[in-house]
Formats: C-alpha cells, sequence, structure tokens
C-alpha cells in the first residue's frame, strides 16, 4: 500500500530560515570571568547569532565553552516570559520545549562556569521568521500515547515526501526518545527515507514507559520543505508475547514470557498470493473490519472479517477464516493472511498487544523492507548503519544473535491505514 494513499497533505505556512553558525559573547563578560593570576576563564559562543532575524521556530540554543562547562540556560520572549526547555545530552545545545512564535524576539542568556568558580555569561537576541514560501512536508508519528504496546514496538515516523539523504541527520536531530528505566537505543532509515524507525538493540523491557517527540515544526529540510508538526506521546511495555508460523508445520506457536502457551493451526498464502516471510509487528487490531482489494492487483474480491490483526502495509493480517478451518494446518490458501479459526482468532485478540513480535518463516518471498514496521527484520549490526547520526560504538545486543522471540529477553498520533487483505 502506497504511503501516499495513507497520508493527507497538509500545506501549512511556517517560516523559517537556515540557523546562523556565528556566535555571541561580550567581551566585559568574558574580563569578568578571568581567573587570578592571569589565567583565562571560561569562554561561552552562542547560536543563533546575535541579532539574527528569520531564525526557524525550531532553533535552538547552541553553546560552545571553553575552559569550563555551560550551568544555566535562559531564554526569555519579547514580553518577558521565560521559555521552558531543556539541555541535549551531549551539552550542544539547550532544546525549547516546544516550537518558538512567528515573527518574535527572543534573548538567550548562557552562564558557562569555570574549574576555578568563575562564570561568564554569554547573551544573543534574535527573531524569528513570519513567513515561508516552502511547503510544509507531511510526517506521522506511529506511536500514540496513552498505550500498551508489545515488547518489539518500534517509533515509526513516516514522511510525504520522503526524507533526502542530505537531510536526514537534521530531521533525525528532531526526533527524541526517552526510556524509564533507560534502554538506549537509535534511528534507522528506510533507504528511500520514506521512514524512519528507532528501537533498542534488545526488545523493550515489560514495565517500560517510552516517551517520545517529534519536534519537526517549522525545521527546514532539504531545499523545498519545512517540518508539518511537533508531536509527542508516552506510552508503556506490556507483557511479552510473541507469535512464530512457520509454513512447514502449518502451525503458529503462541509465547508469553518465554514460554509455550499455545500453538495454533494456520493456513498462509496460496502459492499465487504468498505471504511474506520475516519478523513483522502488529501494528493494529480490528474485532471487524473489511477486506476490499478492488482496484488491487490479484484483488477484485470485499469480505468482511472478524479478529484481525495487521502485519503488513500490503495487507498481511492474522484473522479468524471460518471458511478455511478445513485447511487451516494442511493446506494454504488465502490471499496472503494468516487464517485461522474463529476460536483461536478471539483468543488471541484477547493475547496479543500492537507491537508484539510475528515471525513467519519457510514461505515463497521475503518481506520488502517498510512492508509494516519492519525494524526487526534485520540485525543490529544493519539497523544501526541505517541511522544519519553517530551510533555510540558501545551500543550492542546483550547476546550475540537475538532471540526468537521477545519473551525469551531478560530484560503521534497517526490515521488509521485503511485494511485490506485475504
Amino acid at each position: 500500500m502506497d504511503l501516499r494513499r495513507r497520508l493527507t497533505l497538509l500545506t501549512v505556512t511556517i517560516a523559517a530560515a537556515p540557523l546562523a553558525l556565528g556566535g555571541c559573547t561580550a567581551e566585559r563578560e568574558r574580563a569578568a570571568g578571568a581567573a587570578p593570576g592571569g589565567a583565562s576563564g571560561p569562554t561561552v559562543s552562542v547560536t543563533p547569532a546575535d541579532r539574527a532575524k528569520d531564525v526557524p521556530v525550531s532553533a535552538e540554543v547552541g553553546t560552545v565553552v571553553q575552559h569550563g562547562r555551560v550551568t544555566s540556560v535562559k531564554l526569555t520572549d519579547d514580553k518577558g516570559k521565560a521559555v521552558a526547555g531543556e539541555p541535549r545530552e551531549d551539552g550542544s545545545s539547550w532544546v525549547p520545549a516546544a516550537p518558538l512564535g512567528g515573527g518574535r524576539t527572543y534573548t538567550a542568556e548562557v552562564t558557562a562556569t569555570g574549574d576555578a568558580g568563575r562564570t561568564t555569561v554569554g547573551r544573543t537576541t534574535f527573531t524569528t521568521a513570519t513567513n515561508t514560501n516552502r511547503q510544509a512536508l507531511t510526517s506521522v508519528l506511529y506511536f500514540a500515547g496513552n498505550q500498551t504496546y508489545g515488547t518489539a514496538m518500534p517509533v515509526t515516523v513516516a514522511f510525504e515526501p520522503a526524507i533526502p539523504r542530505e537531510a536526514r541527520a537534521a530531521v533525525q536531530r528532531r526526533l527524541f526518545v526517552k526510556t524509564d528505566p533507560p534502554q538506549p537505543g537509535t534511528w534507522s532509515w528506510l533507504e528511500d527515507g520514506s521512514q524512519v524507525y528507532y528501537r533498542a538493540p534488545d526488545f523493550w523491557r515489560s514495565g517500560t514507559t517510552i516517551s517520545v517527540r517529534s519536534a519537526l515544526e517549522g525545521l527546514p529540510i532539504g531545499k523545498e520543505y519545512v517540518g508539518d508538526a511537533d508531536r509527542r506521546s508516552t506510552s508503556k511495555i506490556g507483557r511479552q508475547v510473541a507469535l512464530d508460523i512457520d509454513n512447514a508445520t502449518k502451525q503458529m506457536s503462541v509465547f508469553q514470557d518465554g514460554r509455550l502457551v499455545r500453538r495454533i493451526p494456520v493456513s498462509l498464502g496460496k502459492p499465487s498470493t504468498p505471504s511474506s516471510s520475516g519478523k513483522m509487528v502488529i501494528m493494529e487490531k480490528h474485532q471487524q473490519t473489511r477486506f476490499d482489494t478492488r482496484g488491487e492487483p490479484d484483488g477484485g474480491y470485499v469480505v468482511d472479517v472478524e479478529d484481525a490483526q495487521r502485519l503488513t502495509w500490503g495487507g498481511e493480517f492474522i484473522h479468524a477464516a471460518p471458511w478455511s478451518e478445513g485447511d487451516q494446518g494442511y493446506t494454504n490458501v488465502s490471499h496472503g493472511c494468516a487464517n485461522v479459526s474463529s476460536t483461536a482468532a478471539d483468543w488471541l485478540m484477547g493475547v496479543t498487544q500492537v507491537g508484539d513480535l510475528v515471525t513467519v518463516k519457510g514461505t515463497e518471498v521475503p518481506l520488502r523492507p517498510g512492508n509494516g514496521w519492519t525494524a526487526w527484520n534485520t540485525d543490529w549490526a544493519e539497523f544501526a548503519r541505517g541511522s544519519a547520526l553517530p551510533v555510540p560504538p558501545g551500543l550492542k545486543p546483550a547476546a550475540p544473535t537475538s532471540p526468537s522471540h521477545p519473551g525469551a529477553v531478560a530484560g503521534g498520533s497517526s490515521p488509521a491505514p485503511s485494511p485490506s487483505g485475504g
């Protein structure tokens, strides 16, 4: 299913201009930091440059300090109101908690403290842009708030149009993920730039809280676009559940907390419409839905189904198929979906969560990258190579290879895609 069919383009006029690289530090403030005996105190440079105009509303307060460290940042608007924010972990900048206002003037004061306790204050005043001729691209955050997700749930952001390679680092720097307890990971881009995924080297630990911010509003992206919105969401990771489907045996094995709890006969895609083999993630769940494949290749049918769980954008689901119960466990007769009995499908709906891993093996075709949330369909080394920013070298899986299901591991909202399947 093409991304263009899932996203609705929004045209938003947001002022933007490249962030100025110059710094501003008052000489008298540098002198005030001089240490006894003539030793130099800390020096601090601040961006945006003093008196800069047309600064993007996505601007951060950049800081470069020598002979000291940043001990405080204060940003106020032209009405004297303080702007909330926090520093990046690497200390390279201070990030406002929300986009700045368009056409507003802001003053930043950055205090640096040296080893001898001397302080230096760097100041800059800048004005944000009021309009732009650039079009706002559409981004979709597939990580809703106040949910309970499975241990394989990646944070996914999709883009229309796709992000060009030269702009991906800037976009990635504006995508923030925090986990409690800490479980660091990295982002990884699809080759075409249409989606980027975030995950840790190992599956999420049950009980982890994940907070996400996609802070793209007003961000200059490439030569033609700006980001469309600033989105936040926080959700939890639930129990460990994983489904393994083996085409050779026509059986689904259901694991919970690493323990096999049930085997279920399945019928997969027939040879002309085979199921995909690979590591997928449950994307959405429907008690009832309609598969309408009119206009799709090898489609042309309309059928109402119950207890359907989406695995791919291309229309592969696990769902109740009472019409094929005689074939389940023996013969593949579906259009690519995993058919199970009505009783089994109803039971699965009460066990699984969006974000649970589903591994299918032994079918005629491999899972295509990006056909669903395919963040786990590669090993960690390959996944990390997809980052547009450096990945800490010590970030790696706890074991040499990932287990076949997350149960063996110790520990924006988005529009719903239209269903299709078989």
